[in-house]
């Protein structure tokens, strides 16, 4: 059982059989109603003519509106959809920011404080980290990639280079190159700036690469997490992907990300089956559009066997 240490007197513990199941009906039921509306829709066509483009490839119709899937064994690509589109990525850049603290080797038991440079004053978004807490590194990377914390992403990124945040964005962007993500740029370590942009191609790259790190795989997938903050008062954080509270799919890394300009995203790897599928949708519509969007692949990929 992981422990993180807030203060010298404050334990927290990760709790990962929590699910929210109120989240994961509505996006069954959502999920559902797209099977009616599909079905419905396909039976108007039907009747009259039985085309080869009304039953070839069954290919889903996504709220997303970049999305693309491949086969993470082969490089086949599953569902290409507006997949070259250069888009603001939100906190899906927090897998990067992962990526680059975990290869700079900084201590991951060091006890890093946040600090007035950590708090988002470009979208004043909501943190139950205080100016002055300290927690270890390695349990601000599960905050931020578990919950999408972005002071705890962006205390990461400020004390594991002796450069500062300036060097931390430098090895984001040396990092991206380095996997072939020629169309991606960042400018911060959370995505709260709508200049961290990419490609659902691009982050498909950025994901397989994640897989390879195994503190990366389990944090993204913790589905929960109580953290004391008080000698008082001690906060559940959940995963911010619901299907990772669920058991829809079996997931094996995640994130989720939301600004207003970048729309609802998601990145996934997971396994349908026994074959190992990474997912990516981008600028989704409605909050539960991206998760609807990821069960639909996943039957399409079930059904192509």
């Amino acid at each position: 059982m992981k422990k993180l240490i807030i203060s010298a007197l404050f334990t927290f513990l990760t709790a990962g059989s929590y699910a929210t199941n109120t989240n994961n009906d509505q996006i069954n039921q959502a999920a559902n109603q797209g099977n009616k509306s599909h079905k419905t829709h396909a039976k108007k066509h039907t009747t009259k003519k039985n085309t080869s483009a009304t039953k070839s490839t069954g290919v889903p119709k996504l709220h997303s509106y970049s999305a693309y899937s491949v086969d993470a064994n082969t490089n086949q690509i599953i569902i290409n959809k507006n997949s070259d589109a250069v888009l603001p990525i939100a906190s899906i850049t927090k897998i990067m920011t992962a990526m680059v603290l975990l290869d700079s080797k900084a201590n991951l038991d060091d006890y890093v404080e946040i600090t007035s440079d950590d708090v988002d004053t470009l979208r004043n978004t909501f943190s139950r980290l205080k100016v002055g807490m300290q927690l270890r590194r390695r349990d601000l990377l599960l905050l931020a990639l578990m919950s999408s914390e972005n002071r705890a992403a962006h205390a990461i990124a400020r004390t594991a280079y002796p450069g500062g945040l300036k060097e931390f964005i430098n090895r984001m962007n040396a990092k991206a190159k380095s996997l072939g993500m020629t169309n991606t740029k960042f400018f911060d370590p959370t995505g709260l700036t709508v200049e961290n942009k990419s490609t659902a191609t691009d982050l498909a790259k950025m994901v397989k690469a994640a897989y390879q790190y195994d503190l990366i795989r389990e944090d993204s997938t913790t589905k929960a997490a109580d953290v004391m903050l008080s000698p008082r008062y001690t906060h559940r954080y959940v995963n911010s992907d619901a299907l990772v509270r669920g058991d829809n799919l079996r997931i094996e890394l995640s994130k989720t990300g939301f600004i207003n300009e970048a729309g609802h995203c998601l990145v996934l790897y997971t396994l349908v089956g026994q074959r190992p599928v990474i997912m990516v949708f981008l600028n989704s519509q409605g909050k539960s559009g991206r998760f609807v969007d990821a069960l639909a692949v996943k039957r399409y990929v079930e059904n192509q066997h």
